[in-house]
């Protein structure tokens, strides 16, 4: 009989809650989607706020849900079990949300499972192309990690092949935008004033790509150095910033680098499917090379929606659905918030 498991995140300044069908195939249909987002409370700051985004959880947790069941026409009696993210995140508010799982699965007397993540990042793909191919890629590029990951199985079963060593590529978006005066967050002005800049104006450096460098790691970093000398020597010279030149240029040398690795990373493992997630996967430069070079290769490439690749409840719905089709054991009731956990554990 089908199944509904609501999901709960709440690892940075998004509330979200996801409400998924398992079906007995194994297919998971996506039925409600809200999110309510600090972002705005954190602009000023340039930058998010833990305190700030704790709070803002505990004020838009209970309306979330309901609005997820009106959706979903539900009712919180239909769920069978709940899943929510027990890391990594910020320390306060992932136990917002595990508080309100908690509660929930307690008075619904329904089972509960402490999810990751990023594993839920990937998940959440198959929402909108059906199973992952077995095994494959994971290209996970967000505001706090970039990593590349082997899939061997979603609900136990990630291997991470490469990480940044410093600043995700999502942090070097925000970073360059404030150097160009663009707003926060960086992502989606930088692509946007890019659209109208000259990605070969200025040869910014590609990071961790020279022979003896971590083949599978990152380096974003010394390519956000760069580009604020730049523009401080450019303004101190007395003349004019070309901003969607510079937007042009930096994320050509981030697409340039994520998937040039990604496609090394396939090759390399004998894999012939790569997933882009998180929420830098929404960028258009990024998913139109990483389109070319796939195809060049004979790579099959998935990527999420917009909507699907920033942190929301779906994922983490997703995320519990696979976990509970695999039949692996619940939370323990106890369990807390890890801040720090690890890719490689898929649930607790």
């Amino acid at each position: 009989m089908a199944r509904i498991i609501m999901g709960i995140e709440s690892s940075c300044d998004e509330t979200g809650v996801g409400l998924v069908r398992l079906h007995d195939d194994g297919t998971v249909e996506l039925l409600a989607d809200e999110v309510a987002s600090s972002v705005e409370q954190h602009a000023r700051f340039g930058g998010v706020v833990p305190e700030v985004a704790s709070r803002a959880h505990l004020e838009a947790m209970v309306p979330t849900v309901e609005r997820a069941f009106a959706t979903a026409g539900l009712s919180l009696s239909d769920v069978d079990a709940i899943a929510v993210t027990a890391g990594p995140g910020l320390a306060g508010a992932l136990l917002v949300g595990v508080s309100a799982a908690k509660a929930y699965a307690t008075a619904l007397d329904v089972p509960l499972y402490g999810v990751n993540h990023l594993a839920g990042h990937i998940a959440v793909d198959t929402l909108q192309h059906g199973p992952l191919p077995v095994p494959c890629l994971a290209l996970l590029v967000s505001g706090g990690h970039t990593q590349l990951l082997r899939v061997d199985d979603i609900a136990s079963s990630i291997t991470e092949l490469g990480s940044t060593v410093d600043d995700a590529a999502g942090e070097a978006y925000d970073k360059v935008a404030r150097v160009l005066g663009l707003p926060y967050p960086g992502g989606p002005p930088i692509d946007k004033a890019a659209k109208n800049g000259d990605p070969t104006a200025i040869a910014f450096p590609r990071g961790m790509t020279g022979p003896r460098d971590a083949k599978f790691d990152f380096s974003f970093s010394g390519l956000k150095t760069a580009v604020a000398r730049w523009v401080e020597g450019t303004a101190r010279r007395g003349g004019e910033i070309p901003v969607d030149d510079v937007a042009a240029s930096f994320q050509e040398a981030v697409a340039d680098v994520l998937t040039a690795k990604a496609i090394r990373a396939a090759k390399e493992q004998g894999i012939g499917t790569i997933v882009i997630s998180g929420g830098v996967a929404a960028n258009s430069r990024l998913k139109e090379l990483a389109a070319e070079r796939c195809a060049a290769a004979g790579i099959e490439l998935r990527v999420p929606r917009p909507r699907l690749c920033t942190d929301n409840g779906a994922m983490i719905a997703a995320l519990g659905a696979h976990v509970v089709a695999a039949k692996r054991p619940t939370a323990p009731l106890e369990f807390s918030a890890n801040p720090a956990l690890s890719v490689e554990v898929v649930s607790l």
